[in-house]
């Protein structure tokens, strides 16, 4: 069974066509198509915090790289209903 294939990563939600990696790797060394390669690396997530964490370290990266705190706020709302952070 093929699992479905995602436009976004589903941890930070940055669209995988932006990853210089095109998508994370798994413990096997085979792509996830589940996270970008920022989140997820061999298996395992390199961002170990809550999901409010992450919300708050995308969006200073995104101000980092020159976005307004409202676009970088619009584009982090979703993280919550990303596959990792659904309860």
């Amino acid at each position: 069974m093929k699992t479905k294939a995602y436009k976004n990563c589903q941890s930070c939600g940055m669209p995988i066509s932006k990853d210089p990696e095109k998508g994370a790797t798994n413990l096997d060394g085979t792509k996830s198509n589940l996270y970008c390669s920022y989140c997820y690396q061999n298996g395992e997530f390199t961002f170990k915090g809550t999901m409010k964490e992450m919300q708050i370290f995308c969006k200073q990266k995104m101000r980092e790289d020159g976005f307004s705190k409202f676009i970088a706020w619009l584009f982090t709302r979703g993280i919550p209903r990303l596959q990792r952070w659904k309860k």
